[in-house]
């Protein structure tokens, strides 16, 4: 397990899994909203965007947290291991309602209201975002996958494969 890339809802803890699992091994840490977001709340442009993640496919090693569908082709293709935080809807609104005015390293700004936009898109991931997910993970071969349904899971995975308390 050298390239490993965490995917899943908003809210479901891509990020607070990414942490742990980066403690555990060693391997550097990316977050694609730290690449796609700047503090003033705009975005960088594409090209900005897929530079920036080209450079870190490159390095020999990595975890990198994100979902964004337009580039999961690529990272499937250059990964060995994926996580997949596939929760119910409740759990990932209640992540998200615990980080408001957190101050998070996996973000460039403290969330502190809901943006109903976002929101949305959380609402219509399992409907929306979640079978295009599966689609890519069906056509991908040759990596580990790991599916946890349930935080429960992905705690237990941990202290099972690494000891991790």
């Amino acid at each position: 397990m050298k390239k490993v890339i965490v995917i899943g809802c908003p809210g479901s803890g891509k990020s607070t899994f990414s942490r742990k699992l980066q403690k555990i091994t060693g391997l550097p840490l990316f977050y694609l909203d730290m690449i796609y977001h700047k503090p003033d709340k705009t975005t960088v442009s594409k090209k900005e965007f897929d530079e920036k993640l080209h450079g870190i496919l490159e390095q020999k090693e990595w975890i990198i947290d994100g979902n964004y569908i337009r580039t999961l082709p690529l990272r499937l293709e250059q990964c060995d291991t994926v996580f997949w935080l596939d929760y119910p809807l409740e759990v990932c609104l209640q992540g998200i309602e615990m980080r408001f005015g957190r101050p998070r390293v996996d973000m460039p700004w403290i969330e502190t209201e809901k943006d109903e936009e976002f929101m949305e898109f959380v609402r219509s991931f399992h409907s929306a975002t979640r079978p295009e997910i599966e689609e890519l993970l069906e056509k991908t071969s040759g990596k580990e996958i790991v599916i946890f349904r349930s935080r429960d899971m992905a705690e237990e995975f941990l202290r099972r494969r690494f000891h991790f308390r």
